[in-house]
């Protein structure tokens, strides 16, 4: 296939949280353009949305000053949430060259903006906000003419809301590290990120929303859109049965041209798939859709950028967010660059938690949003016996966890999983996932902190109170306050002198027997082998005694500073004999 460069349509994502009004978005697009176009000008492809140039500008009108663009049209993709943007990837990096994060105008940034943020400062793509439902605003009224004259036609009271309400938008952006403007007001548009006002149900704002894209599109990205006439390339948005044509696969065309009978290879679940194009599918236009039967045409050949729907044997097993590559004369050498684009660029370990995702762009978000976390292992595809078995091998019992980004887990499996010790936590928003994988570990963390605690024999000093002398031997029992640290049954004391007492036997309080008491706690102990008078008297102070052994463990230990103190009182005692002890 001759490789002859041209310019292709930048690849717009529509993002942001749900409700906020990406859909209505698209839909307006296409309704507008479907008014402004004569026929066949548009073309509505699955997941995605070719708007032309000559649309553009009739949507824009004076906007664009008779400019003359050198890029065709725009692609939307249409495809709802952020999900979309975790998923495609081209090479390793964003699929999208340009993106509108959609903000309802009232609710600001909320959790699913604040992850979209997030990959779109990983993937360094150029973004614009559409501050959308102006017209929901309380007096907000739709007057022709420029943002700035519409924006003086409101009432008082209205702009002031509407004022308050986009520099809440400034100040959330700013704290995420964006700063931002409402777009007329930007002199560099490479600093500061554009904020559009608009109605996505009543189209205001919408021309110049298009405006700003384009006109970004053509200033900045014309060299990365300038590609050759090359074999194919393409990420899968979905795979789908389709009545009559078996599994079929959704995707995106960024490179090249595909053909009819071309042998194309994608990434697989197990492994790449290689097979041949039986036919490219592409919607009627879309004020003809009805009925799914008569839903495409057959057509030859695609060039990028778009949309289109493939059907090929064996496309049941390629998973969403795969790699595209149609085969050029050497399979062998496409199989190897296909293999290296399904790379999932993630720094593994011996030992560390289990990912698994849809996509190899959403198990990279989420081990991006985990940060200094090791991770076993990250693939894609459902919870698997093996996923289990994997994780219940971690030595760590922080690591015995199963992350899951939209993926399934069977019921027998999560069963397995409950009863082998090994947490799986599942969702379809990653900030979610990661939110309560923190959690989970902050609780299991002081759990496991509290077990080593009970494993270890604590430094405890306890003062022998004046007037407390229950029972003089047999066994001794006697009340005392817990000065720092703590003591248990079966500790052993000594005095501090160094002379040893006995073995705590008993601990009560208000007639309750405790297994240990604390810093603070008055209490009644009895003491075996000992006689108040004799062997102790009230007043002196008695120290929990260490076995060397332990003492040299817990100077390595994190202890509290009034621990901390009685184990140096316990070591300068002991080296008064030995002054070598606990080193």
């Amino acid at each position: 296939m001759e490789k002859k460069a041209y310019i292709r349509q930048p690849i717009v994502a529509v993002l942001g949280h749900v409700d906020h009004g990406k859909t209505t978005l698209l839909d307006y697009i296409r309704h507008s353009t479907v008014a402004a176009r004569e026929a066949g000008a548009i073309t509505q492809h699955i997941g995605a949305t070719e708007v032309p140039i000559e649309v553009i500008s009739q949507v824009c009108g004076n906007l664009l000053n008779n400019k003359k663009f050198t890029i065709p049209g725009l692609l939307f993709i249409d495809t709802p949430g952020h999900h979309a943007f975790t998923t495609l990837r081209a090479r390793g990096g964003a699929l999208a060259d340009i993106a509108i994060l959609v903000v309802d105008i009232k609710d600001g940034i909320m959790p699913q903006s604040v992850e979209t943020l997030k990959i779109l400062r990983r993937f360094r793509t150029p973004f614009i906000v559409a501050a959308n439902k102006i017209d929901d605003i309380p007096g907000w009224q739709t007057h022709q003419g420029s943002f700035t004259q519409r924006l003086k036609s409101q009432g008082k009271k209205t702009q002031d809301i509407f004022e308050k309400h986009l520099y809440d938008i400034i100040g959330d952006l700013f704290t995420h590290g964006f700063k931002t403007d409402r777009y007329d007001r930007v002199t560099d548009f490479k600093k500061n990120v554009a904020i559009i006002p608009i109605s996505a149900k009543t189209g205001e704002g919408i021309p110049e929303l298009l405006m700003i894209v384009i006109g970004l599109a053509q200033r900045f990205l014309e060299k990365r859109l300038s590609i050759e006439r090359g074999p194919a390339e393409g990420t899968v948005l979905e795979v789908k049965e389709e009545r009559g044509l078996g599994a079929t696969i959704d995707v995106i065309i960024y490179n090249g041209i595909i053909q009819s009978g071309d042998d194309i290879i994608v990434g697989g679940k197990q492994q790449p798939v290689v097979t041949r194009v039986r036919a490219l599918l592409k919607p009627k236009p879309l004020d003809e859709i009805r009925d799914p039967s008569e839903k495409f045409d057959n057509i030859d050949e695609l060039g990028a950028a778009a949309g289109v729907k493939i059907a090929a044997p064996g496309l049941e097993h390629v998973f969403a967010g795969a790699t595209l590559r149609v085969a050029d004369d050497n399979v062998e050498e496409t199989l190897g660059r296909l293999r290296e684009d399904l790379k999932v660029d993630i720094k593994l370990a011996d030992e560390g938690v289990i990912l698994k995702g849809d996509a190899i762009g959403s198990l990279e978000g989420l081990a991006s949003e985990l940060g200094d976390i090791p991770i076993r292992k990250a693939e894609v595809g459902d919870v698997s016996h093996r996923d289990v078995v994997e994780a219940q091998t971690n030595a760590h019992p922080l690591h015995r966890v199963l992350l899951g980004f939209n993926v399934k887990i069977s019921p027998e499996i999560l069963e397995e999983a409950h009863t082998g010790g090994v947490k799986v936590i599942t969702d379809k928003i990653v900030y979610h996932i990661v939110q309560e994988y923190q959690e989970w570990r902050n609780t299991k963390k002081r759990e496991l902190e509290e077990e080593q605690r009970e494993d270890i024999i604590h430094p405890g000093m306890a003062l022998f109170l004046p007037n407390c002398t229950f029972r003089v031997s047999k066994p001794a029992v006697i009340g005392v306050r817990i000065l720092a640290g703590e003591i248990r049954t079966g500790e052993k004391l000594i005095r501090d002198d160094g002379k040893r007492v006995g073995e705590i036997k008993s601990i009560q309080s208000e007639k309750e027997t405790l297994s240990r008491a604390i810093q603070g706690q008055e209490v009644a102990i009895a003491i075996e082998n000992i006689t108040v008078g004799r062997h102790i008297k009230p007043e002196q102070i008695l120290f929990v005694d260490l076995p060397e052994k332990m003492a040299r463990k817990l100077l390595n230990h994190d202890l509290t500073s009034d621990e901390r103190d009685v184990l140096d009182k316990l070591v300068k005692i002991k080296r008064q004999e030995n002054k070598l002890w606990g080193l």
